[in-house]
């Protein structure tokens, strides 16, 4: 399911521009931390869809 895969994708790069607008914006390092987080998680995982290893 390559849909599911692409929206992973796209949703953790929004993620990785919040990182970077929060991190301009001088926002609390643990939110920073955080979505930071979630942006690598949301790329690996759909990553490891589009390759078939997981789902």
């Amino acid at each position: 399911m390559t849909g599911l895969s692409t929206v992973l994708i796209v949703v953790g790069l929004f993620l990785a521009g919040g990182v970077y607008s929060f991190q301009k914006q001088k926002m609390p390092k643990s939110v920073v931390f955080l979505l930071a987080i979630g942006s690598v998680m949301c790329l690996v995982a759909g990553v490891l869809r589009i390759e078939g290893i997981w789902g």
